[in-house]
Order: C-alpha cells, then structure tokens, then sequence
C-alpha cells in the first residue's frame, strides 16, 4: 500500500489516507490500498477494532480526484462509482466496528468514506459536504443513499442539492457526527473509543453489528428473527461462558480470547 498506512495497537488498528499533498483526495490507487487494508484487517483476528483517519492537519478525505474523474466517459464513470461503492460496502460490512476520526474536510468521497464507518467523531476544524451537483455530477460512493438514511432525507437532499458545507458543529446537531473534539483531542479519543469496544466480547459486538446492519434493511419481524440468531450465536462461546461466569461469580472477567 503506497497511500494508507496502517498501524496496529494491541487490539485495535489505525488506518490513515496518505496523501496529504492532495488533502487525502481519493483516487483509483487510495481505493485499491483500501481494500487491501481491509484485506489486512480481515486476516489478523486479534485485531478487534478499526480506527479510519487522514493524514495532516488539515483533511481526512478532500474528495474524489477530479483530475482524474474529468475525462471520464458514461461508462467509465459509472464504473468508477461501482468500484468506489463496492469498496466503501465492504467497509460498512466490515465485521469489525469501524471509527472514523474526522480531522479536517470530508468533502464528496471524504464525507461518503466517514459514512461507511459504524461511529464518526471529529475535530472542531471539520468540514462536511456533498458538492457534486456543483460540479455537474451527483454524489458517487454512496452518499445519496448513506446521508438520507443517517440524518433524514429533507436534510440530506437540502445538503445535496444546494451542495453546501457544513461545519463540525452542525454535523453534530442533525446527528452526522456524534462527538467534536479539538483537533488534538481527536485521535486520543478515537483510539479510546475503539479501545473501550475491543475491550468487550469480540464475538459479540460483531454479532451486534451485523443485527444492527442487516435489521436496518428488513421490517421489524424480520429484524428481530436476525437478532435471535445472533444472539444465539454467542452462547457456547468461550467468551460467553467466562463472562456470564465472571458476572456470577462477582469478579472482573478474565481479557477476551475472541473465541
């Protein structure tokens, strides 16, 4: 990978968009380096959860790379949507939970990238938006579909529509964000935050992500027959029977094995 570092801290890992040159601004390469991330991600099972950032003080995804997507024809443009879109789903379907730290502007691509992660918090210097119709084309990697679902559709099509952005403090109010830290609090609380979810059942809290996922998409009798299985899942886990024996037991559980 040439434009994401990734860097692994006792059960969580960090991922960071490197190109800060370009303020991080997606490209053909950075989504292939994403998808190889999660490649690695996938394949360590002692890594329990991923923290998404930027790098710079500046950006944490800028947005896609015009340069490149300007000469692009009908089909190639919807082929680089497709890739940008299957690669920003495997992400939301990542079995691990995902935390993007929001460091600077998350513009176009950049604000579709933190909306394909479970928790976004950011600093007091972020920046959302969704310019596309400013530059003659609609939002690509999902944002069209992603913002109406995590706000409310009025205020997704209000945001898209008149392509304007908006900052830290009003991504918190229509609930875009669920915290705002100042710029240097912001990774410290995010590893704290991914920290706190590794600390738990590893079986668990995956089995929670996919019930919350996947019931998001059915009706509610649906929904609750996905959580019975999950939740039937968990039981003869080795992380099941220490923690319900610990509880009983009156005693802090021993750390979780993920099995």
């Amino acid at each position: 990978m040439t434009t994401v570092l990734l860097e692994k801290k006792g059960h969580i890992a960090v991922a960071t968009v490197n190109r800060p040159k370009a303020l991080n601004a997606l490209n053909s390469q950075v989504l292939e380096d994403l998808n190889e991330m999660m490649d690695q991600v996938c394949a360590d099972p002692e890594i329990y959860a991923l923290v998404l950032t930027g790098s710079g003080e500046k950006s944490f995804v800028a947005g896609a790379d015009i340069g490149e997507m300007s000469t692009l024809t009908k089909m190639e443009g919807e082929a680089f949507g497709k890739k940008g879109n299957d690669v920003f789903r495997r992400l939301e379907t990542l079995p691990i939970p995902t935390v993007a730290a929001v460091n600077g502007f998350a513009l176009g691509g950049g604000c579709e990238l933190c909306m394909s992660c479970d928790i976004r918090i950011c600093s007091d210097t972020a920046v959302f938006g969704q310019p596309e119709v400013g530059l003659g084309i609609t939002p690509g990697f999902g944002g069209t579909q992603r913002l109406a679902r995590l706000v409310s559709p009025g205020m997704a099509k209000q945001l898209i529509y008149t392509a304007k952005n908006i900052k830290a403090d009003e991504a918190l109010r229509i609930g875009l964000v669920n915290a705002v830290y100042p710029l240097e609090e912001l990774m410290p609380a995010a590893e704290k935050l991914a920290e706190t979810i590794a600390k738990n059942a590893p079986i668990a809290v995956r089995a929670c992500k996919e019930a919350i996922n996947q019931g998001l998409q059915v009706d509610m009798d649906q929904a609750i027959v996905i959580e019975e299985k999950l939740f039937g899942s968990c039981f003869e886990t080795a992380d099941q029977k220490e923690g319900m024996s610990a509880f009983l037991e009156k005693r802090k559980h021993e750390p979780y094995q993920n099995k």
